[in-house]
Formats: structure tokens, sequence, C-alpha cells
């Protein structure tokens, strides 16, 4: 069987066996694990289509069909550990010939070619983890959205430069990243989902086919709403995969910026927040030490769809507009290890954010200490009639003078007694709590404007989490449609 393999008629031997090993390894189980399963899917729909168009009779069609089903039982045993010298395909089809005939066995890729067939499995492939990953960043998303809700009165500053800024709540904070994350999250259903639903099966190796294919039949059966119009745009294109590497990666970055702000903010000079038991690791030498490495994790996680969208964006980068391996193959074999670990941290950023407490003093404390109030003073001032930079002037000379006088412990205090004479309201207008009440425009902190925002984004999350659902609909009644007619072609050959 392996030297029929490797003897194409125009090519006697197959390749050497070094670059025999390197190309398609010593045997295809590893292929075999990853492909093949979704590879007899396609072949079971194109044996339907082949049969409907009457390019396969159903004595033929039937039979094919039947050992597909078989070797799918057995977890196509019949395969594994024999040599694949020309890669999974051609083994698999070999052994079909072998046990049905060439009429029967060779008939299978009438009308197709590996490089539609491959355009194909890689789309379908993708499926699994770009809708796991859209399900987890939903999860994240509602978890951010419930814990912001449960925090909106709790008072700390927010930081520019890493300096204490305006006064805010935690639950203002957690709104602001489920923002971006259902931005990431729509982006993944608008942007790269779409490209998905496109079958390139019918394209040939890069011209299309003489044979009367039905390619809108075999797309409907294989869950894809439409089949790529174009032969060679249908096998040359990977650009699913750049855009979904893309969202993935500009994903990455809200994560990593979001565990940067708790890990710092988890520190004892900060104290913010307490992880649980179970979210922390210890210390193989320090006793002490409660460290909240997941984080790390997330931050490591996170890059990991940057690297592997260069990667593939290179191997792309200036090769000709057709199938080509190093484009279509090589470039994007880097994607699965991309989305398996941004999922990865997707999921650990929910765990966090599920699990973190607030230590709600130790904020206010921070708010107070760093003077956030400092600009709703200079706001009160400009009420007054002070022209704003003047009153902006007024109140950073009078923090500065009275932290020159070492009065950092009531610095707040301080500094709002030195105006209390020029303001229109009493001291009360630039407390903590006064001032993010004050600030509900222009999506500030105060409890309405956030409800707001977490109401807005609630809806959108109902909706994606709704398209979402539609697409696994539509994919289980395309395999229900599938057994259907492969049982119907079994059934009439009886």
């Amino acid at each position: 069987m392996t030297r029929a393999l490797e003897n194409t008629g125009r090519i006697a031997h197959g390749l050497c066996p070094g670059a025999r090993h390197i190309v398609f390894g010593d045997t295809a189980d590893a292929a075999i694990d990853s492909d093949l399963w979704l590879m007899t899917e396609i072949d079971r729909a194109h044996v339907v289509m082949l049969c409907r168009r009457g390019l396969l009779p159903p004595e033929r069609a039937a039979p094919l069909l039947a050992l597909i089903a078989a070797l799918r039982v057995e977890n196509f045993a019949s395969l594994r550990g024999r040599p694949a010298p020309r890669g999974l395909y051609l083994l698999y089809e070999s052994l079909l010939i072998e046990r049905l005939g060439g009429e029967t066995g060779g008939a299978l890729h009438t009308g197709r070619s590996r490089n539609d067939l491959g355009a194909t499995l890689f789309r379908l492939k993708l499926r699994v983890p770009a809708r796991r990953l859209l399900r987890e960043l939903l999860r994240l998303e509602a978890v951010l959205l419930s814990r912001a809700r449960r925090h909106l009165d709790v008072v700390m500053p927010a930081y520019t430069h890493f300096q204490p800024a305006l006064p805010v709540t935690f639950g203002h904070w957690l709104a602001g990243i489920a923002c971006a994350v259902g931005r990431d999250a729509r982006a993944l259903l608008d942007g790269v989902l779409p490209d998905l639903d496109h079958c390139p099966l019918g394209a040939g190796a890069v011209g299309g086919t003489s044979f009367p294919i039905d390619p809108r039949l075999t797309a409907r059966l294989l869950g894809f709403t439409d089949p790529v119009g174009h032969s060679i745009d249908a096998v040359a294109s990977r650009d699913c995969a750049l855009r979904l590497l893309s969202a993935a990666g500009i994903l990455g970055v809200t994560l990593s910026r979001m565990a940067t702000d708790l890990l710092v903010w988890s520190t004892p000079e900060f104290g913010f927040l307490r992880l649980p038991d179970g979210l922390v690791g210890s210390s193989s030498m320090m006793p002490q030490k409660r460290n909240p490495f997941l984080l790390e994790h997330v931050q490591g996680l996170a890059a990991k769809p940057l690297g592997a969208f260069v990667t593939a964006a290179a191997a792309s980068h200036a090769k000709p507009f057709s199938n080509t391996i190093a484009a279509n193959t090589e470039g994007v074999g880097v994607i699965w290890e991309a989305l398996r670990a941004i999922t990865d941290a997707v999921t650990l950023s929910r765990l966090v954010i599920a699990f973190a407490r607030p230590a709600p003093a130790a904020m206010r404390r921070s708010a107070t200490a760093g003077f956030t109030a400092a600009t709703e003073l200079a706001n009160q001032l400009a009420r007054a009639g002070v022209p704003f930079r003047e009153a902006h002037h007024q109140v950073g000379a009078a923090i500065a003078e009275a932290l020159a006088a070492g009065g950092r412990e009531r610095l707040h205090e301080t500094v709002t007694e030195s105006f209390a004479d020029r303001l229109e309201s009493d001291a009360d207008a630039v407390s903590l709590d006064a001032v993010v009440a004050a600030t509900r425009f222009g999506g500030g902190p105060a409890a309405t404007s956030v409800r707001a925002a977490i109401a807005a984004e609630q809806a959108g999350w109902r909706t994606l989490v709704g398209r979402g659902q539609e697409i696994d609909r539509r994919w289980r009644h395309a395999a229900q449609e599938l057994d259907a007619a492969d049982h119907a072609i079994g059934e009439a050959r009886r």
C-alpha cells in the first residue's frame, strides 16, 4: 500500500525519508486525531451532494458512507500506525480504495481538490475554539457587570500616570472593563465569525470544476451560510485566521491592562483587593507570601495571539494569491495554541473578578490622601466666579503650601478649609461621596451614570448571547440534516 501511495502516476517515488518525517511525520496519527473526524464530515456532505446531482449513483455512494461511518465508530483504528508518505488524506483515500475498489473508493474526490478540502477543514476546525472564546468572553462580561452593580458605592481613586487623579468607584472601574470586553466580543461576532460562515468547498485546486456540483448544498449541510463565490479567493485566503488573531490580540491587550491594575492593587502597599486562597500561590522559600500569580498568567497568555498574528501575517506577506503552503499551512499553524491561551486568559480573569474582594476602607483612604477631590474644588471656585485656569492655579498652590508645612495627613481638610469663605456651597460639596455623586455627566462614576452604562452594556450582552445561540442552532440543524441525508442514501440502496 505504501508504494501505491507514493506513485502518483506523474511522480514515481515519494519524498526522501528525512523530508517525509519533517512534513508528514512517521505516521498520520496526530493528524487523525486533529483532522479526520471533521474531514469525514466534509466527505459525507460531498458524497450526499454528488449523489443528489447524479454524479455518484446511490449504489456507490451508500458503501462509501457506510465505510466512513464504520471508520468513525472505530475511531479510525484501521489507519493508525500506518506510514503516510503523502499525508493524511491520501492515506485515508487509499484505504477507501483498498476496501471498496477504485470505482467506488476513488470516486470520493470527484469535483474537488485537497486545496478546497483543506480550506474548508480549516474553517470547520476554527469553529469550536472561536465559539468557545466568545462564550468564555461573554461569561467574563456577565461577571464584570454583576460585580460592577455590586460595588457601585465603593469609592476609590482613579489613577493617571500611576498617581491618584479623581474619585471614582470600584463599580465604575469594573463597568469600564466590561465595556471594553463587550467590544472585544462584538469584534469576534461581527468581524470574525461571519468569515467562518462561508464554505470554500467546490473551488477545487484553484479554478473550480467542470462537474455540475452544488456548493450551496454542501455549504448548508456543513452549517455554513453560503459558499465562497470565487475559486481563487476560496483557496488562497486565510484572512479569517488573521482577523481572528487580530481580535484575540486586541482582547489580550484589554486583559493584560486589567491584570496589571489588579496586580498593583493587590499589593500590601495598596491593599485594595484580597483574593481567596484558591486563587493565590505561596512561595517555596518565603512563608509569608500570597502571590496573585494567576494574573501574571493572564498577562503572559494574553500576549500569545499577538505573536501568532505576526507569525501568520509574515508567512502570508508577499506570497502568491493562490494556495500556498507557507501561508495556508505553516503560517496558520500557530493559531491553535494562541486561541487556547487567550481563552485560558479569559477564564482566569473571570475567576479573579468573581472572587476578588475589595477593601473599601483602604480605597477610600487612598482617595482621600491623594486629595482626589482637588479638581472638584477648582470647579467649585469656578462656579463662584473664578476663571477655571486661575482656580486650578490657586488650588495647586494651596496644595503645595500645605505639603510644605507637613500637612499630608490632613491635606484634604487643610486645603478645603482654606477656601471655605470663597465657596458658594459648604465643604461637604467636595467630600468624596459628593464628588462621585456629582460626576454624572460624561460617563462619570455617579451611580446613575454607571447604572445607565451597565444597562446599555447588558442589552448588548443579551444580543450577543442570542446571536451566538443562533449559530449553535444552525450548526446542530446542519448536522441533523446531514445525518438524515446520509441515512436516506443507505435506505434507498436497501
